[in-house]
């Protein structure tokens, strides 16, 4: 936990409900032990979406399709979502919760390594939202770099590691090192790339909102 935990429950505790569906999802989301956006992130996503009214949307990791379902709906009805998911057991799930939701036709989901699926997209896509591997966010980034236009938005979700990232490398359990080397370089790279306008935000799990010049 990042922020005050008192401060969360009380700006969560504020909140309106999703639609039924979407609150459907989350709860055998979270029964399943599936991690899904919390919901100060969701609040987050739905005013950016509402601000950007983006016309082609890409999220690195589906998960069971929640967080692209939410988008969905936050989103121009002729708007597309492509979202990209490489755990085998979970992507049957989104599919089945696309089709739930009715949103077969406006959501695609590529299976595969994210790292190799980025690599056959072409863009533009105006809004990107990066919920995946944590360690692989730097090496996902030139493509992301690549398939956003000036003025699109990226979204990195997760960003402070239960804020081990801004530990000493020597206070991170030592199976965590790498993610955390590899996180702290995303976060320079997002904030000193003349090519983009970043900022980091205590939100959640911490979130990087950058937008390309």
């Amino acid at each position: 936990m990042i922020v005050d935990e008192r401060i969360i429950t009380f700006i969560n505790s504020l909140d309106t409900k999703n639609s039924e569906i979407l609150e459907q999802i989350e709860t055998e989301a979270r029964t399943a032990d599936v991690p899904i956006i919390r919901r100060e992130m969701q609040s987050l996503l739905k005013v950016l979406l509402l601000l950007k009214k983006p016309a082609r949307v890409l999220e690195v990791g589906a998960a069971v399709g929640f967080s692209a379902l939410l988008m969905s709906e936050y989103i121009p009805e002729e708007s597309r979502i492509t979202t990209i998911e490489n755990y085998e057991k979970r992507i049957p799930v989104a599919r089945e919760n696309f089709r739930r939701a009715g949103k077969e036709d406006q959501i695609t989901l590529i299976e595969g390594d994210a790292a190799e699926v980025l690599k056959t997209l072409n863009g533009p896509y105006d809004f990107i939202f990066m919920d995946a591997a944590k360690g692989q966010y730097i090496h996902y980034l030139p493509d992301i770099l690549r398939l956003l236009p000036p003025g699109g938005c990226l979204v990195s979700d997760n960003v402070m590691q239960d804020g081990d990232v801004i530990e000493s490398r020597f206070a991170v359990e030592r199976r965590n090192r790498t993610i955390h080397a590899r996180m702290r370089e995303y976060l320079y790279e997002l904030k000193h790339n003349d090519s983009l306008t970043t900022s980091i935000i205590p939100l959640g799990d911490g979130v990087a909102v950058s937008i390309k010049n």
